[in-house]
């Protein structure tokens, strides 16, 4: 057992963390601060037009006596990847976890989906989150040792009520990207585990719905525990265990967050 017993498998203290998708508003910048309160130092990504908005990340990992980062891709580019993970590795030395949040939404049916509207969740969803994987991973692979949380979704295994195929397909696809590259680099000491979330409020993508509480009750009473996800605890926590010790034997696992609705 790591020193300091069980409270001691959760202490993220020495690590660097890169997190996605960590602008305020979104999935990672909850990762980002709960990843800080256990000590990780962290550091928060995501697309060059919200890089400004970054700062606030990084000033809430900061309130946890962390040292906090910032670095702006765009993650369907592989030379804008590349470069991202050579800042990240110049400026902290290490990448030990990476929290791959970065992700896009089209709500729209397959006879209005154009072949590039397909593309581009694709490209976002699955291809970026291979490209930064692979980028990250290279030095885990080299140091024997690293954890990687990649982001699918309860609508992997289940689909909605409103037509979405490119993101279905493309959350369907990150979950056995994960589970192949668990079996890529297991042998090295690196686990690749992935988070599927269900509802989770309030987000960037579930802020529209405060002015529709009964949509918010409907999404709640498909639940199990009869609520929505809270990202600060319920997505935060999960973060937390699959980058610490608690985890090290877990991985190629896809992990539902949704309070029991994939059980349905």
């Amino acid at each position: 057992m790591t020193a300091g017993g069980p409270r001691g498998l959760f202490d993220l203290g020495g690590r660097v963390a890169l997190v996605t998708g960590a602008a305020p508003g979104g999935l990672g910048h909850h990762s980002a601060v709960g990843l800080a309160r256990h000590g990780a130092e962290v550091v928060a990504a995501d697309v060059p037009a919200r890089a400004g908005e970054l700062q606030a990340t990084a000033d809430a990992v900061r309130e946890h006596g962390a040292v906090a980062g910032t670095v702006a891709f765009d993650v369907t580019s592989e030379e804008a990847v590349e470069a991202a993970i050579a800042q990240v590795l110049e400026r902290h030395g290490r990448i030990d976890v990476l929290v791959h949040h970065a992700g896009v939404m089209m709500r729209r049916p397959s006879f209005e989906t154009d072949v590039a509207d397909w593309q581009r969740v694709i490209d976002v969803n699955l291809t970026g989150t291979w490209l930064v994987a692979r980028a990250a991973a290279r030095g885990m692979v080299d140091r024997g040792a690293g954890a990687i949380i990649t982001t699918s979704s309860v609508y992997a295994s289940i689909v909605g009520p409103v037509p979405e195929p490119a993101y279905y397909a493309s959350k369907a696809g990150v979950a056995n990207l994960t589970r192949g590259l668990a079996a890529e680099w297991g042998g090295a000491g690196v686990t690749v585990n992935c988070l599927a979330p269900g509802v989770f409020f309030p987000t960037q993508m579930t802020q529209p719905l405060a002015d529709d509480p009964d949509r918010l009750e409907h999404f709640a009473q498909r639940t199990l525990l009869g609520r929505l996800g809270e990202p600060a605890t319920d997505l935060a926590g999960a973060v937390v265990w699959l980058a610490s010790d608690a985890a090290r034997y877990v991985t190629g696992q896809v992990i539902y967050i949704d309070g029991g609705w994939s059980a349905w």
